[in-house]
């Protein structure tokens, strides 16, 4: 029976009713703070909010009490509701880009457990201790909150007042979406369940298969140009443009780059760079290897999966067809790897036959200075051997960027059980991973990486080679800063003066630093390189 009760009764009740609609109204109106995981309110407001309270009126109008099931099913609507929201607001802070459902999802085991081998036994245990207290927690303050919000909507007049309270929010969002400009000022949050809508509508549209792919370009180059030497191909894990345009990063850089462009020109060879626009931000790295290597844009793993289930031609392919012995060094690969199949390799070194047998560095143990040196012992070392066409992801760039592998001088030691001092191990150690800032590690490892590719060089004195060295993607966003652009270095180091000739006549600029504007997107760069390495293939005329 409803009770028809007057607002200057106990004040107790009324207050926790105002504490109970801001608390849920914060948890889906909060908003990053950029670019923590950390998140903050700026007091706007929440339209299911009102809604939901609509129902409520509606509910306890017609005479119905909420039951227990009622109250359950609301709580967990409301949790999910705050956990998309926090999705929504934080991925773009932390990787650059809008979290997706359908791509992302898939690979959430594989994160957390890369995640659980780069941290410590016990704070894996306590991180997931604290989320589940924490889901608990807010499980438990969700339902103290409407329960607070039930027990005035049991007195007519305060359920007016709620009522009309919700009807004018509701309003209020309308003529924010219809009569005001989407720049303007937002009192209303955008809805959590727009979010879920359209990650559903895009599952849908991924789920029905109607999409298509592009024709390939033209792999039609007779090679002549590199006169049979090896061709390498190294991804520099999020080796991205904030290396050179980020004043901190740039001027912890730069010494070491300076070294690294030494050793370019101390070796005999030279270099051209340019910034290339990657497929992807912040992750999903094989998005950049398939776009560059097939010629095709690919930023998604709905057109990954399907291009490989596509016969096409891709420069592994096209270096062998040609007398290239084909490899894939493939530190960060643990598990089969069937994709391989479509680039066309003759051989792929995985994780496990590397044989690394010293101490473990990142998610992958293994240093990316230890993988060139297993790729001269495998393979470029051996004698009376065909030309190298060489593909080599590195992984010690990768987040969270520590522990730092010290830089051996001694390679072949490498190879040995014990490639490294207890010193120099101890040092790599001390520097522990700050997850909320972590460009100190960052710029660590990429001078790690400038040094470890400066030493090869030196190691490969007037060799006859192109080494291509690109990035795949910038680093996250907590690292790569608010609004960075997707642009990546590409250096072509080589001593063939026919083939530095041609990329300049693409738009690379001779030296490391590469000048803006940037040549295109990252699949442009394949048919420079195909130029440059040899004239367009002659057809025998049917």
């Amino acid at each position: 029976v409803a009770v028809a009760a007057p607002l200057t009764g106990p004040m107790r009740p009324r207050l926790a009713l105002v504490a109970a609609l801001v608390l849920l109204n914060a948890s889906l109106t909060f908003v990053n703070v950029w670019p923590t995981p950390a998140v903050t309110w700026h007091g706007q407001l929440s339209v299911e909010l009102a809604a939901t309270l609509i129902l409520l009126v509606a509910w306890r109008a017609s005479g119905r009490v909420p039951g227990t099931g009622v109250r359950r099913l609301l709580v967990v609507v409301w949790l999910a509701l705050a956990i998309g929201r926090y999705a929504f607001v934080t991925s773009p802070a932390l990787w650059g880009r809008e979290l997706n459902f359908y791509w992302d999802l898939r690979f959430l085991p594989d994160v957390l457990s890369m995640l659980a081998h780069a941290a410590a036994p016990w704070m894996v245990a306590g991180a997931a201790a604290m989320i589940v207290a924490l889901i608990v927690l807010a499980a438990r303050i969700v339902r103290w909150a409407f329960d607070a919000i039930d027990r005035r909507l049991a007195f007519d007049r305060e359920r007016r007042w709620i009522g009309g309270f919700a009807a004018v929010l509701i309003v209020g969002f309308v003529m924010q979406r219809t009569m005001f400009p989407a720049d303007g000022p937002r009192p209303f949050a955008d809805p959590v369940s727009a979010g879920y809508a359209h990650q559903a509508r895009f599952i849908a549209k991924a789920m029905a298969g109607s999409q298509t792919l592009p024709a390939s370009p033209s792999f039609a180059s007779d090679l002549s140009r590199l006169h049979n030497g090896d061709v390498l191909l190294f991804f520099v894990e999020s080796y991205g443009a904030v290396a050179f345009e980020r004043p901190e990063f740039a001027a912890q850089l730069s010494a070491r780059r300076a070294l690294f462009e030494a050793a370019i020109h101390d070796s005999g060879h030279d270099v051209v760079s340019a910034f290339v626009t990657s497929p992807t931000f912040g992750g999903s790295s094989w998005f950049a290897h398939i776009t560059l290597m097939s010629g095709l844009p690919v930023s998604d793993p709905d057109t990954n999966a399907l291009l490989m289930t596509e016969k096409r031609e891709t420069l592994p392919a096209t270096m062998a067809r040609r007398g290239y012995r084909s490899i894939a060094m493939m530190p960060g690969l643990w598990t089969p790897w069937p994709e391989g199949a479509f680039y066309g390799f003759h051989d792929i070194y995985n994780g496990p036959r590397m044989n690394y047998r010293g101490p473990s560095f990142g998610w992958w143990d293994m240093p990316d200075q230890f993988t060139l040196a297993r790729l001269d012992a495998a393979e470029r070392d051996r004698p009376m051997r065909p030309p190298l066409f060489v593909f080599f992801p590195t992984v010690s760039t990768h987040t969270p960027f520590s522990p730092v592998a010290p830089y051996q001088p001694d390679w072949p030691r490498l190879l040995t059980d014990r490639p490294f001092d207890d010193a120099e191990l101890e040092r790599a150690y001390d520097a522990d991973i700050d997850w909320t800032n972590l460009g100190p590690g960052y710029a660590r490892a990429m001078n790690y990486a400038y040094q470890s590719l400066a030493g090869y060089l030196e190691k490969h004195r007037d060799e006859p080679f192109v080494m291509i060295v690109i990035g795949d993607h910038q680093p996250p966003a907590l690292v790569s800063g608010e609004g960075a652009p997707w642009d990546v270095p590409v250096h072509v180091i080589t001593n063939n003066v026919d083939v530095l000739d041609r990329l300049k006549a693409h738009g690379l600029t001779a030296g490391v630093t590469p000048q803006r504007p940037a040549l295109g997107p990252m699949e442009a760069l394949l048919p420079m390189l195909l130029d440059a390495f040899g004239e367009p293939e002659r057809r025998n005329a049917d």
